[in-house]
């Protein structure tokens, strides 16, 4: 029997609607104040630990048996829920998720992403989720698009599986896919003219990618910024396509209506589905509160979203913004096309609660800020490259979204701080100056100010840091033998 393969079911409860998704999950909803379900899960986080796919990753007796038994099982007793959708726009993936019965919660909340389309005969990959299952394994088949997550109620790892596997196609087609989110910009230039911006931001989770992406940044009239994309999208064919056509995946830590309108608006509304947020017997919604976790989620529906674009594809990319919470880095620092390379394989972060908790503030790198890569990370690098060649008009950033310096004296880089540096960088009203030191352009109007790392360290301090800072990232970087030496002698 092939291990990888869709199993049979003793009971298969095909595509149901959204409420009788509802009503089978009734048991464990808490209803909010705002009408929308919410579900507290045994799973608070993706299993990034407990993953492995067979491309990258040796699986042993204890995977085989595993398998075996979940075929076994699922064959003499196993009522799932089955839901078909269809991922991206112009370039379409049909997507089936398989789900126990007693988990539909899982079911409804990832169907709220995905558009329903047409997904008539075999779908293009396949995620079947047995959350009970009595050890937790997360066994990926890249190559037959099928990924079996036991032991995890988590709706992100149903996303995540979907994502990355179409990640790994779009690859496949001679494209790149990326944990980024995407963005259309139409502002006025310092001369006055109209100009569209098409951006992408990456980051890991709890970095600020989404709250960036889907910022209004304040536009009136006839400016405007429109979240396109939330989470991962892809470079094909000098275009930027997208995946999620429906709905959003957002983290509920801290939203307000102040610095996050957009998406807090969504996620008051009836048709949110709240995961692991915390919600009293009364239905009150407390997105301040972390007793459950700080990773708190919710699906949002982009129809509730004022500045959701009508297409999650964009025809253009003009910029990418890699956002970092390094204290040595400004606000913003702009990129040649090599150091981008660089710093798409340094994917210099924090690691947050919707991947390792127990790491959860420490720093890491991730090649392209995305856990999810299968095959060769090194020839991602040399791709994106590639890529940023045959686009020449693309202009490559380091936002940091964190704080300059550290200890009581950092300066806290704030939200509306970011905001009015992306509107600046798309208005081109910065003096941009080589930094020696930094070894790449910074604007010339943070020199001397708070914004400017070497204000909060000794000079001696400063240097050493930075070449500590540097030595590290050349060793980082020494690990990909397939990454072009262009880009390695490009560190910054």
């Amino acid at each position: 029997m092939e291990l990888f393969s869709l199993p049979e079911c003793s009971k298969i409860i095909d595509n149901p609607s959204r409420e009788e998704m509802r009503e089978l999950a009734r048991k464990d909803e808490r209803t909010t104040e705002f009408g929308s379900p919410s579900y507290v899960g045994k799973v608070r986080a993706r299993s990034a630990k407990f993953t492995k796919n067979t491309v990258d990753d040796r699986l042993d007796g204890d995977d085989f048996r595993a398998l075996e038994e979940v075929h076994s099982c699922l064959r003499e007793k196993g009522e799932m829920v089955q839901v078909d959708r269809t991922m991206g726009e112009s370039v379409k993936f049909h997507c089936r998720l398989l789900v126990s019965k007693e988990y539909a919660r899982v079911a409804l909340g990832w169907s709220e992403l995905l558009s329903e389309g047409n997904c008539l005969g075999k779908p293009d990959m396949v995620t079947v989720m047995v959350p009970g299952w009595k050890e937790r394994k997360i066994l990926v088949n890249p190559d037959k698009a099928i990924t079996f997550a036991l032991g995890s109620d988590y709706i992100g790892e149903a996303k995540k599986a979907f994502l990355r596997m179409w990640m790994y196609l779009v690859r496949k087609k001679g494209g790149l896919g990326l944990h980024a989110g995407s963005k259309l910009v139409k502002i006025k230039n310092s001369t006055g003219k109209m100009q569209e911006f098409g951006q992408l931001y990456f980051g890991l989770s709890a970095t600020g990618k989404s709250t960036l992406t889907g910022n209004g940044l304040g536009l009136k009239g006839e400016e405007r910024a429109w979240l396109v994309q939330d989470d991962v999208v892809g470079l094909l064919g000098g275009e930027c396509i997208g995946t999620e056509g429906k709905g959003l995946f957002i983290k509920t830590e801290g939203i307000c209506p102040e610095e996050q309108p957009e998406l807090f608006h969504a996620v008051t509304q009836p048709s949110a589905v709240l995961e692991n947020v915390w919600v009293s017997e009364q239905g009150k919604v407390d997105f301040l509160n972390y007793n459950l976790t700080s990773n708190g989620r919710a699906v949002v529906q982009r129809s509730e979203m004022d500045n959701a674009a009508k297409s999650i594809d964009m025809q253009k990319v003009n910029h990418l913004f890699f956002i970092t919470r390094n204290p040595l880095v400004p606000p913003v620092v702009r990129l040649n096309r090599e150091k981008a390379g660089a710093a798409f394989m340094l994917g210099e972060s924090v690691e947050s609660s919707a991947g390792d908790p127990s790491k959860a503030g420490q720093s890491v790198r991730i090649v392209g800020t995305n856990p999810f890569v299968v095959g060769s990370k090194g020839g991602e690098g040399n791709r994106l490259v590639e890529l940023l060649r045959a686009q020449k008009h693309i202009q490559c950033f380091i936002l940091n979204t964190g704080r300059v310096g550290e200890g009581e004296n950092a300066r806290e880089i704030r939200v509306k701080d970011t905001v009015e540096i992306i509107k600046k960088v798309c208005r081109s009203e910065f003096e941009w100056k080589f930094d020696g030191e930094l070894k790449c352009e910074v604007p010339a109007e943070i020199a001397g100010t708070a914004f400017d790392p070497r204000t909060h360290y000794s000079r001696e301090e400063f240097s050493a840091r930075m070449e500590k800072l540097r030595r590290e990232r050349v060793e980082w970087l020494a690990r990909f033998p397939e990454l072009s030496e262009k880009i390695k002698k490009e560190v910054y």
